[in-house]
């Protein structure tokens, strides 16, 4: 047959006296809300783009797929203030607005009011929702911004945070030394990565999924981090 037993409806199948196979569909209607910090980290390049024109493609790819599958799609974009706020459905003109509402953002210099996102997020999704947070594993931001705030977050929400990596730490931390400089480099980059460590496991104790990949393989893990919250119904 090559069903997996653990899908076969067992009562079901007594009474029927045949086999019957319990069939998975994804549920509809599930509430998604992409959060863009603009503020002072997002300036920072990631190979050839700043932080934000990542996260901004890994935004309009998971809305262009939340849609598809029938989910409504709310954006937040903001660093000490509101920059852009989009409230949709699963319309197919929802992703032109969001392309539109996302063009002109530019990131600022300032410190992210996590404060403030958090307080429009609460505000405004009444309905339990996937807040997918996009910014940077910085230990500062993290800690002195969003973790006093994460608790309130968390517990009304479904909360992921994605963050693209800069591939050039990694490089550093395991390149063979050739100049006298590499040692330092070398152990920079060790204490960036440590500190990212710590965090991603302060963001875990509040339940947060961390997606932490380089940047170019952003869009496609946070697409694949929605599929599987709505497969195991976390959504």
């Amino acid at each position: 047959m090559g069903d997996d037993v653990r899908s076969i409806d067992w009562r079901g199948s007594a009474r029927r006296a045949d086999i019957l196979v319990r069939t998975w569909r994804p549920e509809r209607d599930r509430r998604l809300v992409c959060v863009l910090d603009t503020g002072r980290t997002s300036a920072v390049r990631l190979g050839d783009e700043p932080r934000l024109d990542t996260a901004i493609d890994a935004a309009l790819l998971l809305t262009a797929l939340a849609a598809r599958a029938g989910d409504r799609v709310d954006l937040l974009a903001a660093d000490t203030e509101i920059r852009a706020r989009v409230t949709g459905s699963g319309r197919p003109a929802l992703l032109a607005r969001l392309v539109e509402a996302v063009a002109p953002l530019e990131p600022t210099l300032a410190e992210t009011d996590f404060e403030l996102i958090a307080g429009e997020v609460l505000r405004r999704e009444r309905q339990r929702s996937l807040v997918v947070l996009f910014t940077a594993l910085e230990a500062g931001a993290i800690g002195e911004g969003l973790l006093p705030v994460l608790p309130r977050l968390a517990t009304r929400h479904r909360v992921v945070l994605a963050a693209g990596s800069d591939p050039v730490l990694s490089r550093l931390a395991t390149a063979t030394p050739t100049g006298p400089d590499d040692p330092y480099a070398a152990a920079s980059a060790w204490r960036a990565l440590a500190e990212r460590d710590r965090v991603r496991a302060a963001l875990s104790r509040y339940g947060v999924t961390v997606v932490d990949v380089p940047a170019h393989r952003l869009a496609p893990a946070v697409a694949d981090t929605y599929l599987r919250l709505k497969s195991l119904g976390q959504l």
